[in-house]
């Protein structure tokens, strides 16, 4: 008779932990001003983080927390990463950003795309840094473009595969806007 051997399935959620903790340690050590959580199957910021990272999280500028199942973002994540100028959010499921987006003041660069976002983020157009912004593949089906336009330093605006109305992006504006 043969002997089948079970090996029980890794447990997914403790390596998820590992692979943060030591990007994190790595980041830290390392002194350096970015911090990568992408593909960590996150499906929150973890609180954690804040507590680990406090003494230096005015040294982190760009942060990516690509490729996760993230439903949304506190106000404390923008409160507390407030030299914050590049933020990567995009293949995760966010339906709305916490009006402290609008606190994000050196935020250059923010990538949303890839989400289940169905109304622009307008706080956004409160980030007067903000050169480029990627909302592609959403479901948003209105821009205030109005507001867009006053933003003093937007270069461009993807919003490539979103049900967008064709009057809806044809006000004067300058800067691109990739349909």
């Amino acid at each position: 008779m043969e002997t089948i051997s079970i090996r029980p399935e890794p447990n997914r959620m403790a390596q998820a932990v590992a692979k943060v903790a030591r990007r994190i340690n790595d980041t830290m050590e390392e002194g350096r001003d970015s911090l990568d959580l992408s593909d960590c199957g996150l499906i929150s910021f973890p609180d954690g983080v804040f507590k680990m990272i406090r003494s230096c999280s005015e040294n982190i500028h760009k942060i990516s927390l690509a490729d996760n199942q993230i439903k949304a973002l506190s106000n404390k994540f923008f409160l507390t990463f407030t030299q914050l100028r590049e933020l990567d959010l995009q293949g995760n499921v966010l339906t709305l950003l916490p009006d402290a987006i609008g606190e994000a003041q050196h935020l250059q660069i923010i990538n949303i795309s890839r989400n289940n976002l169905s109304v622009f983020p307008e706080r956004l157009t409160d980030v007067k840094s903000l050169k480029q912004i990627s909302v592609e593949e959403n479901q948003i089906t209105e821009l205030p473009m109005q507001k867009l336009s006053l933003m003093p330093a937007l270069e461009c605006v993807n919003v490539r595969g979103n049900p967008l109305t064709p009057e809806n992006t044809s006000l004067p504006h300058q800067y691109t806007l990739l349909t």
